[in-house]
């Protein structure tokens, strides 16, 4: 099983003053195959944080992370990484960007190419392979970026604010494109947010973190994204246990916040 556990993790960085700074305090979860976790939280809660630790960018001082029954201790293939804002070569074509995985392990050309249209299709981008990447719009972009990362077959899709630059339209077009891609793949995702919508659309299960040092503060196990398969997204956020949850984890965020603004102060 692709499970992604983390056992009591702790993250503390050292200021250049030598100062402490507990990033993240005794984390611990597991993330089942095939699941759907989103996390938010106010500024300072250890979102990027948890999600560097997760791709291997950084090692926790305390606990442990595994997947697949292997501990987590550095970048690996199983894992991919979808960014802000796509982090693609701009100068290269979309079939040249998402094929650039297969191409550096030297995968048949010919096997390559296939599934490059194939991805292309699936994120709605037929026909664009040969185009310069700097021609299209953020959102295509971003649907650059989900075929890159799928097409190398990770276990583990990571998103880091992957829809946060978007316009509010194109953002809830590539809402229901991560359901469907999540449905149709089977794929293990962990999406990092800031938007309590978007946390709530596309998380079946959803974290809420609290800041200093960083730490699970509720979970929420959620219909929305199975909904938001076959329903109008729209329809879904005025869904009475909708605004509900929004109201409740809003009023969580906000009261968070006025802490570490009375404690700075």
């Amino acid at each position: 099983m692709s499970d992604l556990v983390a056992d009591s993790l702790d993250m503390t960085f050292r200021t250049p003053a030598g100062e402490a700074v507990h990033a993240l305090k005794d984390v611990s979860f597991t993330l089942k195959q095939g699941e759907l976790l989103s996390v938010l939280g106010p500024s300072g809660c250890g979102k990027t944080t948890l999600l560097n630790l997760i791709a291997g960018f950084l090692r926790p001082t305390g606990g442990l992370l595994s997947l697949n029954d292997q501990e987590i201790d550095g970048p690996g293939v199983e894992r991919g990484m979808v960014f802000q804002q796509g982090a693609l070569f701009e100068w290269l074509t979309v079939a040249e960007n998402v094929d650039f995985g297969l191409r550096m392990k030297k995968h048949d050309k010919k096997e390559t190419a296939i599934k490059v249209e194939e991805w292309l299709e699936i994120v709605g981008l037929q026909g664009f392979g040969s185009t310069p990447t700097y021609q299209l719009s953020g959102g295509m972009q971003q649907r650059v970026a989900l075929a890159r990362c799928l097409i190398n077959d990770p276990d583990l899709i990571l998103m880091d604010e992957p829809l946060g630059a978007l316009d509010a339209l194109t953002r809830e077009k590539m809402q229901s494109l991560v359901l469907k891609i999540w449905k149709e793949t089977g794929k293990t995702i962990l999406i990092i947010t800031h938007s309590v919508e978007e946390a709530l659309l596309l998380g079946e299960r959803l974290f809420v973190m609290a800041p200093r040092p960083g730490r699970l503060h509720k979970e929420y196990r959620l219909p929305f994204a199975e909904m938001g398969l076959n329903g109008d997204l729209r329809d879904i956020k005025n869904d009475p246990q909708f605004v509900e949850h929004r109201e409740e984890i809003l009023s969580m965020i906000w009261n968070m916040e006025e802490e570490i603004m009375g404690k700075v102060l």
